[in-house]
Parts: C-alpha cells; structure tokens; sequence
C-alpha cells in the first residue's frame, strides 16, 4: 500500500512527508525560516529601551575651606592683675601677719594655703593646665618641708629646705622620665614642676624664720607686701605706682615697728625688701597675656612667696 503524500500545493498547509518511523510530519523548512534561523537575534520592538546608561559620575566633594588664621593680640603682653587680686594678696598676707602673731601651728595654716596657690598658680601661668600631677608635687614638697621645719630644730631650718628641695628634684625626675611627649614638651614641663616646687618650698620660709627669731619679721614682710600690692594696683602711671607702692612698703614698716618693737631701721629695712619682692611678684603674674585664672592665683600668692626668702634672710640678719 502506499503511503499517502501530503502537500498544501503553498496554500500554507502543512509541507513534507509523514514519516511512520517517527510518527510525525517531517517538516520541509523554507528558505525565510532557514534564515531566520540563523539570523542575528531581532532588535527589541520599537518603545522598548534596552539602552543601559552609564553610571552618573560621583559628585566630587567641594575642597574645605581653610582655617581662619588665629588671631594676634596686640599690645603690650604686660596686664597687671589689678585691684582685686591685690585685695586678695592683702587677706592672705593678713592671715599670714595673723598666724605668725598667734604662733607656729596658726602661721603653718596659712603657709599651707600660700603653697597651694603657688602651686596652681605657677603652671597655669606657663600655660599648663590641667596638670595635676605636677602641681600635686609641687604641693607635698611644700607641705613636706613645713612638717620639717615644724619638727626640726630651728637651727636645722635651711637643711630642711635644702633637704626638701633635693629629695623633690629626684622625684620630679622620677616623673618626668614617664613623660610621654616630644623633648621640648618634656623640657617645659620638667622646668615648670621644678620651678613650681622650688616657689612652694620656699614660702615656708615665713616658718623658718618664726622658729628662729619669732613672727615679728614675719608680721612686717607681710603687711608690706599687703600695702605694696594695693598701692601698685592704683590707677596711676607705672613709674608713679612703683613708687608709691616702695614708700608704702617703707611707711608700714614704720607703723608695724611700733607693734613689733624690732627698731625702726630693721622694720623699714625689711619692709623695703618685701615690698621690692611683692612688685617682682606682681611683675612675673602679669607677663604674657595672663588669663584671670593667672590672675586670681599667681596674681595673689607671688607677691607673698617671692618675699619669703628675703623675709626670712633678713629677719635672722636683723630680728631680735
């Protein structure tokens, strides 16, 4: 039997040969099917945008506008404290006068405060702050050397401050070599602890000299250097309000030396010298653009500390 052949005669039928084997119609491809074949995939239909835009570039930052150029104070770098830092040194050197009246333990209070104030006061004005290990030294070697002076013969006073001052430098060194900064930060600091301590230990002075010969040098330094700092604190010119404050200093050791009975000349002496120390004082606290926190601390104690020594050379020099 033959097996039928089917053609759509190209009316659009199906075109080939029915194959038994395989069961189906062996399809003849055309030649627009053959090439569709293997033509090229079709563009995409019109209105479909296979076009993939590159990425925007990222916005560049804008460069950050440099710092503002510090500013420059002009002027002298010379501000005295004023008055009321003056009236300060004169409720301290008041306490001061007041303790060495009433003996050893009150003048030793009173020193203790001094000390303290030196202490915070000299690293802020190296412009140090906080520094609280360095002031915290400062402040034991000063108590240190008062307990010494406390307890020691009084003859033994400049042992005991020598004594003091060399155990302190050790310790500073001590603390120091911890120091962690730069060779020019380890260096203001190690000359700031060293000088701060030197400063505290030196105010007990006023201690050495009351064991020695009694609290009447004492009474006039410290009233002298509370009249020389509130003289200078006057609104006068500066070669006018030193010598004012000079010939303050001269005339409260006129009026003290009728308390103390030490003689005129030994009183005016003393006092002279206290109330030249109170302007170094004064003079060193008002360097350098000090801040009010200067003010109110080295402002107030340096007058009184620089003094210390000199009180305490010519109250064994000249006192009864």
């Amino acid at each position: 039997m033959t097996t039928p052949q089917w053609n759509d005669n190209g009316h659009g039928g199906y075109g080939g040969q029915y194959d038994p084997a395989y069961n189906y119609y062996a399809h003849e491809q055309m030649p627009e099917q053959t090439a569709t074949a293997y033509s090229p995939p079709s563009p995409p239909p019109y209105g479909y945008d296979a076009y993939q835009p590159e990425p925007e570039p990222l916005p560049v930052p804008e460069p950050e506008p440099a710092p503002a150029p510090a500013a420059v104070r002009t002027g002298s770098p010379i501000i005295p404290p004023g008055i009321q830092p003056a009236l300060l040194t004169a409720v301290l050197a008041a306490l001061t006068a007041a303790g060495a009246a009433l003996g050893s333990p009150a003048l030793a209070v009173a020193a203790v405060l001094l000390q303290a104030v030196t202490a915070a006061g000299w690293f802020r004005l190296n412009g140090m702050w906080p520094a609280r290990q360095g002031i915290a030294l400062a402040f034991l070697a000063g108590l240190a050397a008062d307990v010494g002076l406390l307890a020691a013969p009084a003859d033994q006073a400049p042992a005991v401050i020598l004594g003091t001052l060399g155990v302190w430098v050790l310790l500073i060194l001590v603390q120091q070599m911890r120091h962690r900064g730069s060779a020019d930060e380890r260096l203001a600091s190690l000359t700031a602890t060293a000088a701060s301590t030197a400063l505290t230990v030196l105010a007990a002075g006023y201690l050495a000299v009351d064991g020695k010969v009694g609290g009447h040098p004492v009474v006039v330094g410290a009233v002298a250097v509370a009249v020389a700092a509130v003289a200078r604190a006057l609104p006068l010119p500066s070669v006018v309000s030193v010598a004012v404050a000079v010939l303050a200093a001269a005339g409260s050791g006129v009026a003290t030396d009728r308390l103390t009975g030490m003689g005129t000349t030994s009183a005016v002496l003393i006092a002279v010298a206290a109330g030249v120390c109170a302007l170094i004082g004064l003079r060193v606290a008002s360097y350098d653009f000090p801040s009010r926190f200067v003010h109110f601390t080295a402002g107030v104690a340096l007058p009184l500390t620089v003094a210390a020594p000199v009180v305490y050379a010519l109250g064994r020099a000249l006192g009864s």
